[in-house]
């Protein structure tokens, strides 16, 4: 079998927190894609394709694995669900690594669970193409991301708007616990359970904190870096629920994400998203909206919640700075500043307002500042360029290497949304050519490869997506 070292900590908790389940049987499982680094690091060794697609179809369980579907609540745009849970995912059980490293293992796409209300709990291929694109690159780029694993085509059939080919994707976690996990036990006032996922929680990811409040202190440090780490890429998420914030700080769940193109601040592609409550400049806001929820589920688990409140208000109301300063350091480094600071923030302010009013390509743009590759060109008003150049220059002189710094920060490639659209339309006729040529260019997004030199180029009027959608 392919897993060395299973070891599902999760199931220690008690049995209202999961349901265990078995994936719906796959009638012709194939492989398409399957990350022989990411396997080496879990321990896996198996090669074969056929007990691959096995596998990674749910039809045959690994020895030690232990299907499961983990239940939780979430605010979906600013609405409150008291229970989602996994309506489409089974957690197949937490591998052990070879350096000690425990990691969650979940199949995606796998069937009905008890928690998929009205859906079908399965996947089409278009969403486990994008999500295998998409969490790869944001890995390559150094952002803490749940990782691809594998994908398989089913054999089956699933019907959306029309009949699609159904698919699988073998997803990897830090773990899969969500704000929204603890605003399930929160909103019961089960406050034994909800004792017990905090416990759980820190001593698997915060094992150096005491108590509740230090744990929320660490949480927040993770989810600032985070989506400042996503602004600096041009990164939407697009559905920046609470049940997709993660306590371990990494991105998951990439249904309608996308890369902005030509800049603006209110850039949004989601169709769901139909107040642009997601939107790029928002994201900033959302992540201290979401911590806030769940600093008001474990702040029951104090002796004397009322007497603490203030304590804890002051912690999310510190968040807004805390974020701008990590987007200002974020920025700034992506135009050579190594430690940028509030003095900075105009300067950096003053290029995205140009680039927004000269519709300038984000990642080309910043490449171009990079390489010193005609940046003006850019924009649609050079001079736009040319005039917040001047200041620039003045502030670069003070930098030892800014090359380095910009170089380090700003890629070559994003997997825009019209080849990812490319390699899903040839996928869904069985040609995975552009799927795989596209994953091996963002798997070194920092490499100049002329090779992929057609990659970088921003979509056109006839070829753009406007509109991405979730896989359910």
């Amino acid at each position: 079998m392919p897993f060395a070292n299973f070891d599902t900590s999760y199931q220690s908790l008690p049995e209202r927190f999961y349901t265990r389940q078995m994936a719906a049987h796959a009638p012709a499982p194939k492989l398409i894609v399957f990350n022989e680094t990411l396997a080496s690091t879990l321990g896996i060794d198996a090669r074969d394709p056929e007990v691959l697609a096995r596998v990674f179809s749910g039809n045959e369980v690994p020895e030690g694995a232990t299907p499961m579907a983990q239940v939780y609540a979430g605010h979906q745009f600013g609405n409150f669900s008291p229970q989602l849970g996994d309506g489409r995912a089974l957690l197949i059980g937490e591998i052990v690594t070879p350096t000690g490293a425990r990691l969650d293992l979940q199949l995606k796409g796998s069937g009905r669970t008890p928690y998929s209300r009205s859906g079908d709990g399965k996947a089409w291929l278009g969403p486990v193409l994008r999500e295998y694109l998409l969490s790869e690159f944001m890995h390559a780029a150094g952002v803490p991301t749940t990782r691809a694993l594998a994908a398989v085509t089913t054999g089956e059939t699933v019907l959306r708007e029309r009949p699609l080919p159904g698919a699988i994707l073998t997803r990897v976690a830090s773990s899969h616990i969500r704000v929204g996990s603890f605003e399930y036990f929160a909103a019961r006032r089960d406050f034994d359970g909800l004792r017990a996922l905090y416990t759980y929680t820190r001593d698997r990811h915060y094992p150096g904190s005491k108590t509740p409040f230090e744990m929320l202190s660490e949480v927040i440090t993770r989810q600032v870096s985070l989506v400042a780490k996503w602004m600096g890429l041009g990164f939407i998420h697009g559905v920046m629920n609470t049940d997709n914030t993660t306590l371990s700080g990494e991105t998951i769940d990439y249904g309608p994400a996308a890369f902005m193109e030509a800049y603006h601040p209110d850039t949004l592609y989601s169709s769901i998203d139909q107040f642009g409550r997601y939107a790029f400049s928002n994201q900033s806001k959302i992540i201290v909206w979401n911590i806030a929820q769940l600093a008001s589920a474990l702040l029951a688990l104090e002796d004397n919640p009322e007497a603490e409140l203030p304590k804890w208000q002051a912690l999310i109301e510190a968040m807004p700075a805390q974020m701008e300063a990590a987007r200002v350091k974020t920025f700034g480094r992506k135009i050579g500043l190594s430690a940028a600071t509030s003095e900075d923030a105009a300067l950096i302010d003053g290029l995205l307002a140009a680039m927004a009013k000269g519709q300038a390509d984000f990642t080309n743009t910043f490449h171009a500042l990079t390489k010193n590759a005609k940046p003006r060109d850019q924009f649609l008003e050079p001079r736009l360029f040319d005039e917040w150049q001047i200041t620039w220059q003045k502030r670069l002189s003070q930098e030892a290497d800014p090359i380095a710094c910009m170089e380090a920060a700003n890629p070559y490639l994003v997997p825009r949304n019209h080849r990812v659209e490319e390699a899903i339309q040839a996928g869904k006729v069985g040609d995975y050519g552009p799927f795989h040529r596209l994953l091996k260019a963002i798997c070194a997004p920092y490499s100049e490869a002329q090779e992929f030199a057609d990659l970088t180029t921003p979509a056109t009027d006839e070829n753009a997506v406007r509109q991405t959608f979730c896989g359910t």
